[in-house]
């Protein structure tokens, strides 16, 4: 093991008093890493659809489970959980080299406040330990109720075989279902979510990618200069995959597509089922389309900024103000004056100061901005999408399902 391994496994790696049972093997090429909570209806698809894959590729990959819960979980929970350790205990996919991490019995639950950050973590520190370090071993990122693609892992190796890239994301879409009020609301959100990737690439931002848990694959020396996952209890894959952008960049693998589950979910504050439920069961909906014109602001944000690398924080104020006064008043909050003096000083080339800049204008602030800015439009969300296709170039149609169609195609899927 290198040098970089060690001092992260003395330092910031979460280990005991967890630990992978099921192999004693510790030459993978990659390790794939699920957290499951109560998953014992919706974990043998996922693995049934990652049997489908060459096995050739699946020789290389170690599959973790990490059977996570605190100590308050509920009795039928608790019991699910207990019929997933004892059902992994008997082998059922020889086939693959299936693992599993017992978070879930007696003193070896997660901590109180603790969740899937916490389980992800686990995983992922464990795994390090079992790969192959003579080669660039790889961290895959899946969701016990998440299906994959026969291609899955072909295209995956195949990528990292002939780039540099050190981290990606993988395509998505979620598993249609045959509820039309949930279908049409899950397909309602991924429209938003295309739509705010799309945005983001024709503002130009480093961070336009986008943020699944059950979607991304990265170098485990990149997890390592990450500093490893953090353990919040939702929004643990946007923050890592920001800090990944910051620390080695992002790219997205084509020929393969992810599907995550539709269902409904309370275990985090947001995300895809809590957003779903809430619009199915309550008729509200959790998320603002970003139109075109907001996105326009970020843009031109941007390119001051680079344009004005040498220019003085008053300058580039009053530049911002002429962009926006919302986007003056969020600088202002941010003490952007400060922080500008302080980027100058410390990175006197144009290159380092426009890295460091975007270091601090990170893909939370932006997503804060767009927030602030969005306006009150009557408009609907195929008026505000049509409008943002518009503006990058394509002619998606008016209709919903033509614009998801189109995103879809544009993003991979």
């Amino acid at each position: 093991m290198n040098r970089q391994l060690q001092k992260y496994l003395k330092n910031r790696a979460t280990l005991s008093p967890w630990k992978i049972d099921g192999t004693s093997r510790t030459n993978f090429a990659a390790a794939i890493i699920i957290p499951a909570l109560a998953e014992r209806g919706t974990l043998p698809s996922t693995l049934d659809s990652l049997c489908l894959n060459s096995p050739e590729y699946l020789a290389q990959t170690l599959v973790v489970i990490i059977i996570n819960n605190r100590a308050d979980i509920s009795a039928d929970q608790f019991a699910d959980n207990q019929k997933s350790i004892d059902w992994l205990r008997s082998n059922p996919y020889p086939q693959l080299n299936l693992v599993w991490i017992d978070a879930s019995s007696p003193g070896l639950e997660l901590p109180a406040k603790e969740g899937v950050g916490l389980a992800r973590k686990i995983g992922f520190d464990s795994s390090l330990q079992w790969l192959d370090w003579k080669v660039e071993p790889l961290l895959i990122s899946l969701d016990a109720d998440t299906l994959v693609d026969r291609d899955y892992l072909v295209t995956i190796f195949d990528h990292f075989a002939v780039s540099k890239n050190r981290a990606v994301v993988i395509p998505f879409r979620h598993q249609s279902v045959s509820n039309l009020k949930q279908e049409t609301a899950i397909r309602h959100y991924e429209l938003y979510l295309r739509s705010y990737l799309f945005g983001l690439q024709v503002a130009g931002s480093p961070y336009a990618y986008h943020s699944i848990g059950s979607a991304f694959v990265c170098r485990a020396e990149a997890y390592i200069r990450a500093g490893g996952m953090n353990r919040r209890c939702g929004g643990e894959d946007f923050y890592f995959l920001q800090q990944l952008a910051k620390t080695s960049g992002i790219a997205m693998v084509n020929g393969t597509v992810v599907h995550p589950s539709s269902r409904f979910s309370v275990r985090v504050p947001f995300g895809t089922g809590r957003a779903v439920q809430s619009q199915v069961e309550e008729g509200t909906v959790l998320f603002h389309f970003v139109a075109a014109k907001e996105f326009k602001v970020l843009k031109e944000w941007l390119e001051l900024i680079n344009c004005q690398l040498d220019s003085s924080a008053d300058k580039i104020n009053q530049y911002a103000l002429k962009i926006s006064p919302v986007l003056y008043q969020f600088l202002a909050e941010l003490n952007f004056v400060q922080v500008w003096q302080k980027l100058q000083n410390n990175h006197p080339s144009r290159k380092q100061r426009l890295a460091a800049f975007h270091d601090w204008f990170d893909a939370l602030r932006t997503r804060q901005l767009l927030t602030r800015i969005v306006s009150n439009s009557n408009s609907s969300a195929e008026e505000i999408v049509a409008d943002l296709l518009n503006w990058g170039g394509y002619r998606g149609g008016e209709k919903e399902v033509d614009q998801l169609k189109l995103l879809e195609s544009l993003q991979g899927v």
